[in-house]
């Protein structure tokens, strides 16, 4: 009976020690949990959210070229005057239709989308609102 046993605790130590060595011995990294994953992506997200977010400013068109527009608004009650860089994405619309930049007339009403990319203020969207304040002004006259 003790030859059993002893054989038994010899086999189960064995065992042991065989199962920790190749635990030792194996290099691949531990699979993530679900919950790790799961953090990883709303982290993820969040930082995504902060750089996609985009901004939108309101005012009248002081200039316009085929890569850039500024436009003369109010910012928190402020006089404001922002320097939009254009680039193939921006769309530009005007009556309902979309037009190129150089379309734009000083004077137009303009509602613009934007992110700030890189250093730079890049326009999304620009949108004309009604017409412009220049054509209104010369209708009063």
């Amino acid at each position: 009976m003790k030859k059993i046993v002893s054989l038994l605790i010899a086999a189960a130590f064995v065992a042991g020690t065989t199962g920790f060595a190749f635990a030792q011995a194996q290099t691949t990294a531990p699979m993530p949990k679900a919950e790790d994953k799961k953090m990883d992506k709303s982290a993820d997200k969040k930082m995504g959210e902060k750089k996609m977010s985009s901004k939108s400013a309101s005012g009248t068109v002081k200039s316009a070229s085929a890569d850039s527009v500024v436009v003369a608004g109010k910012e928190k009650g402020k006089d404001a005057e922002w320097t939009f860089a254009l680039d193939p994405k921006t769309k530009v619309k005007k009556g309902g239709k979309d037009v190129n930049a150089g379309d734009l007339k000083p004077g137009d009403s303009v509602q613009v989308r934007y992110m700030d990319h890189d250093g730079k203020t890049v326009a999304q969207s620009i949108s004309v609102r009604g017409g412009s304040t220049a054509k209104k002004a010369e209708e009063k006259k």
